[in-house]
Parts: C-alpha cells; structure tokens; sequence
C-alpha cells in the first residue's frame, strides 16, 4: 500500500512509476491521487481516465469527470448515467467546459435538468447547456426555471445566451419570483 502523500509528491516530481502504482493501489483516496499525480505530471491519458471511469470507488469516477474535461476525446456520456449523484453533478461541469459536445451529451444534460432526483445535479446540467448555449437545450433550461430556487437562479443565467419570446417571458416570470436571488439575476440579465 502506497500512501496518498507519496503519491501526491510522485506528481511533483514526476516519478510515474510510483503514481502508476498508486492507480492500482486498494485505497480509493490514493487512487484519486493518482489520478490527480498524473494530470500534474503531464501523464495522464484518456485511457486512464477511462479506465477509471470503471472504479469501484464513486471518488475515483467523480475525480476522472473532473480531469475529462480536458480530454476531449473521453467521452463523458457513461459519467452522465453514473449512480451516483456527485459523479453526475461532477461529469456535467465538465460537459459545460467543452466546447459544441455532440447532440447526445445536451440530450442527456437536458434529461437530467428536467428528471433527475438530486437537485446538484439538475443545477450542474442546467448551468452546462448555458455554458454550451446549443439550441436544443433551451427547452430543458426553461423548464428549469421553475424548479428549487437554486436550480431557478442557475437556469435564469443559463438563458444568458439565449434570445426569443419564450426567453423573455422567462425572464419577466423570473423578476416575479419569491426568491430575490433569483429576482436579482434576471434584473441582471433581462436588460
């Protein structure tokens, strides 16, 4: 067993064969590390992060959702159906952080803004199709606009680069809503 500090120091000093032990390491911690040691050593792959994707260890998987929005050719899609809300919440941050992802990634991220149970992760998705501003997700960001307060704040900038009637009737709801955070964000962006 390797220990999370070794690992992280491997990464600053670019010792790959220690940080490639720690990927196989049973501590999921140290595992994480390692993933984050090799981002850090200019080592990381897209078949790391894929292979990581399949841990047993929903801290590995949230940490490789992470580090995949630098790997364009990872596909985040598998990330998206993942059980666990925080690997989720973490995959659709880094779908807002690339640039025009394919149809299917804004069919999911619009799936998830409109039915997913956790409201991060509804929040996460709603604020990845603003970041991406791609048509097809502006359906799911409306409909956003009337869920949690949170999620109706995130949806109200995620319309940000949008335009149209269905767009401004959503900001004149909003500039009436309960919450003033959410109030505040469409006097923001309604002018």
């Amino acid at each position: 067993m390797t220990s999370r500090r070794t690992i992280i120091l491997a990464g600053h000093s670019g010792d790959l064969i220690t940080i490639r032990t720690g990927m196989t390491d049973p501590d999921a911690i140290v595992r994480t590390s390692a993933l984050g040691a090799l981002r850090r050593a200019e080592a990381l792959t897209a078949q790391d992060l894929a292979d990581a994707r399949g841990d047993p260890d929903f801290r590995v998987r949230r940490r490789a959702a992470e580090l995949a929005a630098e790997f364009p050719d990872v596909d985040l899609e598998p990330f998206l159906h993942d059980t666990e809300p925080l690997v989720v919440e973490m995959a659709a941050w880094s779908c807002g952080e690339r640039p025009e992802p394919p149809a299917a990634i804004i069919d999911r991220l619009s799936v998830l803004v409109i039915s997913h149970d956790d409201a991060l992760v509804r929040e996460a998705a709603v604020a990845a199709l603003g970041a991406i501003g791609d048509e097809r997700g502006l359906a799911a960001i409306l409909t956003a606009v009337k869920d949690k307060p949170a999620i109706r704040r995130r949806a109200v900038i995620a319309l940000a680069p949008f335009d149209g009637p269905e767009v401004d009737a959503a900001y004149e709801h909003a500039l009436k809503d309960r919450d003033w955070q959410v109030r505040q964000a469409a006097e923001d962006l309604a002018d």
